[in-house]
């Protein structure tokens, strides 16, 4: 007799890149969140710290280059079904990252790559994945602390 395992949050991580007043912003292209705004990112690989699986993703989604400062956060994500059951549950961890290279090109699971600036994210007439901004404004106090 086979038991079904019990359902479980999936980890994730999300990479938070700040540089000059910006962040790296990706439109997503793939199941949850389709045609959303959000941050780079993606589920972290068994062996892998949240750490590594940011900056990975970020690669992997945009060509940009960056090295993890430190975790900024955790975002839990519920997605819900039309009668308010959880289907899925996210436990993402915002990793900020420091800028190295490149210039964000859309990839993998990504359908548009840019920066943009942190006080305007929300006023960009968006589809934002939750937290979006408050994780951008968060990023950005802790890059000023450290400057």
């Amino acid at each position: 007799m086979s038991l079904i395992p019990p359902a479980r949050p999936v980890l994730g991580a999300i990479a938070v890149v700040y540089h000059l007043g910006q962040v790296i912003l990706i439109q997503r292209k793939t199941a949850p969140n389709i045609g959303w705004w959000g941050f780079p990112g993606g589920h972290v690989e068994m062996g892998e710290t949240a750490l590594q699986a940011a900056t990975r993703e970020l690669f992997e989604e945009t060509g940009v280059i960056a090295r993890p400062l430190e975790y900024l956060t955790n975002v839990d994500v519920l997605l819900r079904d039309p009668v308010g059951m959880v289907q899925k549950q996210y436990l993402l961890t915002a990793v900020l990252c420091a800028y190295e290279s490149g210039t964000p090109v859309p990839d993998d699971d990504a359908l548009q790559a840019c920066w943009l600036p942190v006080d305007e994210i929300e006023n960009r007439g968006l589809e934002l994945i939750d937290q979006v901004g408050d994780v951008a404004r968060l990023a950005q106090r802790r890059m000023s602390q450290q400057g």
